[in-house]
Order: structure tokens, then C-alpha cells, then sequence
């Protein structure tokens, strides 16, 4: 067996999307647009703080929100038996203030992510992404070093890891990222995932 890592993307693998839950909670419709709907993340950041300054919402209140979420259904089990047999780091473009109460419902895997800057008043003025690419960049940098990686993930931003990796899978993706892929193994369920997997390692 080789040096394997596992790279697993979070929002719609591990947990639910964040954006689209707080979109429910405050009841502002156009915050459920993720990076599916607008592929530039810069972008879409900025439009979000812009939505959010103009309701006066800070960050107390996305993390009231984030408090109410689970993992999805099975996740933890998931994680903890892919734990047993590989290292696993997860990589999500999320930010660690948002991540860590769920980081915590899930035994507090290692993740890499980046971090929102927060005034004292709780308002978002911004965030600093970790690097460029970070998924696919991180991927490559632990080739770098010895690591063959194994990706699997659900939206257009983890494509660029998932393709880059020894082996590489689609997981709760939507139909079109499917009909677009179809050379990547694609999986609905936790335990057919979890084999895929293991064949793998």
C-alpha cells in the first residue's frame, strides 16, 4: 500500500451546503446561490458580504444558523471508518468560523480552508483565501511530497483535485456535472463511496 491521503470536499459530501441553510433561516432567497450558479468565487463572495451588510447580518448570526445543522446522515460513521484506514484531510473553499461547530459534530478531522475577517461588531468586511485554486493546489503540493491522493467532491471547484488524483470520484453531484464527467465513478451512498474507496487505497 502506498502513501495515501484522502482529499474530501465538505459542504454537500460531509454536510449540508452552509449558504443554502442560512438562505432558508433568514429568508433572503438570492443567498442560495453557490458556486454552481456562479463558477467566480471572488464574485460570489462579494455579492454574499454585499447582501449581508444591507441586512445587517453578521457573523453571530450565520454561526446561530450553522449551530442548527448536522452532518448529513451517515458522514460521521463514514469519516470515522475512513480514518481507521488512511489519512483523510478535508478541503473546502468554507471558512474556519463557519467550520468549526461542525468540524466538531464530526471528531474534528483535519481541514484546510479559509478564514473570514470579522470587526468586533461581528460584520464581515471580507476574507482571505488560503491560496489560488486551494483544492487543486493543495492536491498537487501533497504529490510534492510523497503523497498519492485519492479526491472525491460534488461541485465544478473540485474537479480541477479530483482529476489530478490517483484515483478520483463525484459524490451527491448534481446531473450535469455527472452527464459532464462521465468517466468518474459517480455515488449517491456512504458504503458503496466508503468501497470505492478502499479499492482505491
Amino acid at each position: 500500500m502506498g502513501m495515501n491521503i484522502v482529499c474530501l470536499d465538505m459542504e454537500g459530501v460531509l454536510v449540508p451546503e452552509i449558504w443554502i441553510a442560512f438562505s432558508e433561516a433568514s429568508g433572503i432567497p438570492e443567498l442560495r446561490r453557490t458556486t454552481r450558479d456562479e463558477p467566480d468565487y471572488n464574485k460570489l463572495m462579494n455579492w454574499r458580504l454585499g447582501i449581508l451588510r444591507e441586512h445587517g447580518l453578521g457573523l453571530r448570526e450565520i454561526q446561530d444558523t450553522i449551530a442548527t445543522i448536522d452532518p448529513l446522515p451517515g458522514a460521521k460513521e463514514f469519516l470515522d471508518e475512513l480514518r481507521t484506514m488512511t489519512q483523510v484531510i478535508i478541503l473546502s473553499d468554507t471558512f474556519t468560523q463557519f467550520a468549526q461547530p461542525l468540524m466538531k459534530k464530526l471528531d474534528w478531522p483535519t481541514l484546510f480552508c479559509n478564514t473570514l475577517e470579522v470587526a468586533p461588531s461581528g460584520e464581515i468586511t471580507g476574507y482571505r483565501m488560503r491560496c489560488e485554486n486551494s483544492k487543486l493546489t493543495t492536491v498537487k503540493a501533497l504529490q510534492s511530497i510523497g503523497f498519492e491522493t485519492i479526491a472525491a467532491g460534488d461541485s465544478h471547484n473540485d474537479l480541477g483535485m479530483i482529476r489530478a488524483s490517483k484515483a478520483g470520484f463525484l459524490f451527491r453531484s448534481t446531473e450535469q456535472i455527472k452527464a459532464d464527467n462521465p468517466d468518474l465513478p459517480a455515488f449517491e451512498e456512504f458504503d458503496e463511496f466508503l468501497d470505492a474507496i478502499k479499492k482505491a487505497l
